[in-house]
């Protein structure tokens, strides 16, 4: 089962947290992947040195070029998994253009676009699977999320909208939303015990999450064993949004 041989794979922002463990994933059931890092080729290098059978890149998915750069790089693949993404806490107000911008940019401006990009040649090859990973801040209410969960809310949506015309042509697009997560994004904030207590009281399944509680669910997306779920929205929380 799940035997991605001779499928090729992108997973956009790879160089750590749940990317980095489905490009790990998706390279041990047989799949061709590049790792992508949006700052430094050093840190996709040092990655897809511990990845058989990958190829590191490296592109800011904050310019408006970055699906025309990134389909240069790999051209054409079966998988795409749009994982990256920029998440700035602040309260709702406080907020520069400039972080208003780069958050709206990154999470859904440019994963249309890089979306767009890959579905063409997933179309005309007749087989594609897109996954995007979005967040259980598109269920809940945070006070210093607001920009964040408001823009996977579309992420989300765009999905559902756009499943039905790619199923036409063999290709499946789902949204996988994750509750909390051992990221490097939120190690910082656990790192307050009093704060990680709290969030774990909040998860009706009682503990926080890793990366491989995760990709098991994005892997399925990515199979032919999922071949028959488009257009849906997984939240993977542990009852966290219930």
């Amino acid at each position: 089962m799940f035997d991605l041989s001779g499928k090729t794979a992108l997973v956009t922002g790879s160089t750590k947290g749940i990317g980095l463990e489905l490009a790990k994933l998706l390279s041990k059931q047989g799949a061709k992947v590049f790792v992508h890092g949006g700052t430094s080729i050093e840190a996709s290098e040092k990655i897809s040195a511990e990845i058989p059978n990958s190829t590191p890149l490296m592109y800011d998915l904050i310019k408006s070029d970055c699906a025309d750069k990134l389909y240069e790089m790999t051209g054409g693949v079966d998988i795409l998994v749009v994982c990256a993404s920029i998440q700035i806490k602040k309260n709702w107000d406080e907020y520069t253009d400039e972080e208003l911008e780069n958050q709206f940019n990154c999470n859904v401006i440019n994963s249309y676009r890089i979306i767009k990009k890959y579905a063409q040649y997933m179309k005309k090859q007749k087989y594609g699977r897109i996954v995007t990973v979005g967040s259980v801040n598109q269920c809940n209410n945070h006070p210093m999320l607001a920009i964040y969960g408001t823009t996977k809310c579309a992420q989300a949506k765009l999905v559902k909208n756009i499943a039905p015309d790619l199923a036409k042509y063999g290709v499946t697009i789902n949204n996988v939303a994750p509750g909390a997560v051992l990221t490097p994004r939120n190690e910082k904030a656990l790192a307050d015990q009093e704060f990680k207590q709290k969030v774990i009281d909040s998860i009706p399944l009682g503990y926080i999450a890793t990366p491989q509680d995760i990709t098991p669910t994005i892997l399925l997306l990515c199979s032919d064993e999922g071949k028959y779920i488009t257009g849906s929205d997984i939240v993977i929380d542990g009852g966290m949004s219930l």
